[in-house]
């Protein structure tokens, strides 16, 4: 397949994925609604959480329309701070950002569409987790994302068996589309998901990929989609599982502690923070992975 068909392919794809994220939000906003109504353990004194949803847009620096995207935030009772955003911008690289970009040093045009999810939990038993996936043009076309799982007390057998559900379904979703897809993106994404300056891992892992371009725009996405799905499927069930056990004080500060970690990659080696960053995107929704809570020893 030549360049140009290509990028057709994904210039015709633009409604249809930016329809597919705003979807996959609104989904994942009504499976974590009703987990916080099913709550009947701790913190079930209090009321459930509902999602709020503050649109946003970000004018380019020529002050004409450049995207935007809409902020879903919620804090309830089992999650104690979960955003799932959604956002498709457009516009110019910035002149020292383009050599960073695939095609952007040719022409420093863009189009970004994806969503992003960071939930951090009220309980330590329960993972915190992060989620996106996204679709970017330039002269070029591809596809990224992935998601990964951060259990509070790694070495736990319960942990480890969410850590295990996590990784089956995303190898499913890898599987459907092509079985090398799950080792090397399993492999990507403990490279990425790793803290150099602790020498540690920031969780259990997950899947990474960035810059993924077959050739075939259409089955990409079909595997885009299907990393969405399998998300949604598996998660909310871990959840569930856990979300109605007690927990004690001592759990909770290393709960507080490990957050420090998450802090630590997001601010420092964070990708996507630095590309919303240097794009001119909503600063509250780029910095909503961050946690509400957070402790240092």
């Amino acid at each position: 397949m030549t360049e140009i068909p290509s990028i057709l392919a994904y210039e015709a794809l633009k409604p249809t994925v930016r329809a597919w994220f705003e979807q996959l939000r609104d989904r994942i906003c009504t499976a974590f609604e009703a987990i916080e109504q099913a709550q009947t353990g701790p913190l079930s004194d209090h009321p459930p959480g509902r999602f709020q949803r503050i649109p946003w847009t970000r004018p380019t620096e020529d002050r004409k329309d450049g995207g935007g995207g809409v902020i879903s935030m919620m804090k309830g009772r089992v999650f104690e701070k979960v955003g799932v955003n959604v956002s498709t911008v457009w516009g110019e690289f910035s002149p020292d950002f383009r050599a960073q970009i695939p095609g952007a040093a040719e022409d420093p045009r863009f189009w970004a569409s994806g969503i992003s999810l960071v939930a951090h939990m009220q309980s330590p038993l329960v993972p915190a987790v992060h989620f996106n996936t996204r679709m970017l043009v330039t002269t070029k076309g591809w596809f990224g994302g992935g998601g990964d799982l951060t259990p509070m007390q790694p070495d736990s057998a319960p942990a480890m068996q969410d850590a295990a559900d996590f990784h089956a379904a995303l190898r499913v979703a890898c599987d459907r589309h092509d079985p090398t897809y799950y080792p090397s993106f399993k492999a990507w994404c403990d490279r990425y998901f790793y803290l150099p300056h602790r020498q540690e891992p920031r969780g259990a892992g997950g899947i990474f990929f960035d810059h993924h371009e077959t050739g075939d725009a259409a089955a990409d996405f079909s595997f885009t989609r299907d990393v969405g799905l399998a998300f949604l499927e598996v998660y909310p069930g871990i959840v569930r599982r856990r979300m109605a056990q007690q927990w004690t004080p001592a759990q909770r500060d290393h709960q507080l502690i490990r957050r420090g970690r998450y802090v630590e990659f997001n601010l420092i080696h964070d990708r996507g923070t630095l590309f919303g960053l240097k794009t001119g995107g909503n600063v509250e929704a780029i910095l909503m992975s961050l946690p509400p809570e957070v402790r240092w020893p």
